[in-house]
């Protein structure tokens, strides 16, 4: 899979049309200031850091997905291999629960990167990401922004659960469920985040 189709494939995933949008400037160094969140879900729990110092309107946003209970009984529903890799996706399937649209935080800005287990927000274009999420197990420069690209937001990392990651990322999917690229890429069954709740650094 190319890099301009998979670009393509993770927008494709979210429901909101683009918006133009100039990128901020680059922000001077902050220091990480991480927050966990565990995932608890049909193949074990996931725990994020995630990093409200770098990146806090994304961070925020998330935050507030799982402070609602909104994650709860979500979905993880896709899972495609990339390089030595792969990447999962998870995100809000009820209309009724959706936060507006949040500020993009470019990885240019924040200083973070698209590397094996990092945890990035979808999008449809600046402005437009709201509950999708993916985690990937490879690295992925392309989603990091550059030039006119804005690719996508880095928010965290795992820290705990790889293995659950990756058994999401080996569960089986649909030869035909899905549109275009995505084809045989929807898991099936989805894997239910049963739920999400902010935990304590151990």
């Amino acid at each position: 899979m190319t890099i301009r189709i998979l670009l393509a494939a993770l927008v494709a995933a979210t429901a909101l049309p683009a918006a133009a949008v100039a990128q901020p400037a680059p922000a001077a160094a902050v220091a990480e200031d991480l927050v966990r969140v565990a995932l608890d879900t049909d193949k074990g729990r996931i725990v994020l850091a995630l990093d409200r110092g770098r990146a806090p309107v994304t961070t925020a946003n998330f935050l507030a997905y799982v402070e609602k209970g909104w994650l709860d009984g979500q979905p993880f529903y896709r899972a495609f291999k990339y390089g030595s890799g792969g990447i999962i996706q998870a995100g809000v399937r009820d209309g009724a629960k959706q936060l507006p649209p949040i500020k993009h935080e470019p990885t240019s800005v924040t200083g973070l990167k698209n590397v094996a287990w990092t945890v990035a927000l979808a999008n449809r274009g600046p402005g437009t990401a709201r509950s999708d999420f993916f985690i990937m197990t490879a690295d992925v420069p392309a989603f990091d922004a550059k030039g006119s690209e804005i690719g996508f937001a880095a928010f965290g990392r795992v820290v705990e659960g790889k293995e659950v990651v990756e058994a999401i990322l080996a569960a089986p999917t649909s030869p035909t469920k899905g549109e275009g690229v995505m084809r045989g890429q929807m898991l099936e069954p989805a894997v239910l985040i049963r739920k999400a709740a902010r935990v304590k650094a151990p």
